[in-house]
């Protein structure tokens, strides 16, 4: 399964009071996908190296640390830089916006680079936070376990949390219920051999 049939496949189960994609039916990435990306591309962009982890490093205060009221800056920015991209795709649909919208994503990142830098780090912040075993559930080839909402937001931490709402539109309690629910398929779905993709296996899903 390639991403853009994950990004179709969430499109069609779309959280309570959000649209829903019909099957087949080639339409724009849904609030909750572009949410889930832009975590991904946050995170994978905040490593040290990166684009935001170099900013913090320059004011000499090393990588902006994952709760910083920075990172919600640099999210809000990769939402809106997805967000445009998406407007700007037209008729190139989902396979247009992947390509030209997350693969070129702030100063060329590769997409493998974003889905498979961004789920190694994402999954050590739900280590950190005590819910290591719920993540590796996602990741690993049996069922996935749940995670609650207030637990998932202590986990991304709430300038994230404000980010993505009010990025996508949707209610803080919309978003947090669509992503308890979603995220951990998403992961799943990004890691069908049990593992985190390389970034040239993650690539191919482009």
């Amino acid at each position: 399964m390639g991403l853009l049939d994950i990004i179709n496949d969430i499109g069609r189960s779309a959280p309570s009071g959000q649209p829903q994609q019909q099957p087949g039916q080639r339409q724009g990435m849904s609030p909750m996908a572009m949410a889930m990306l832009a975590l991904l591309a946050y995170k994978a962009l905040s490593r040290p190296g990166g684009i935001f982890g170099n900013a913090g490093q320059t004011a000499g205060s090393g990588a902006a640390p994952a709760g910083s009221g920075a990172g919600g800056g640099g999210l809000g920015d990769i939402l809106g830089r997805l967000g445009g991209a998406q407007a700007g795709a037209g008729g190139g649909g989902l396979g247009g916006l992947l390509q030209g919208g997350l693969g070129g994503l702030l100063g060329g990142a590769a997409a493998g680079t974003v889905v498979s830098g961004g789920l190694n780090d994402l999954l050590k912040q739900f280590q950190d936070a005590g819910h290591g075993d719920v993540a590796k559930s996602w990741v690993g080839t049996g069922d996935n376990k749940e995670i609650d909402p207030g637990d998932l937001a202590s986990a991304l931490g709430a300038d994230k949390i404000n980010a993505l709402s009010q990025q996508t539109g949707m209610s803080r309690d919309d978003l947090l219920e669509g992503l308890a629910r979603q995220l951990p398929r998403f992961i799943d779905q990004l890691t069908p051999d049990g593992r985190v993709p390389t970034e040239q296996e993650a690539s191919r899903l482009i």
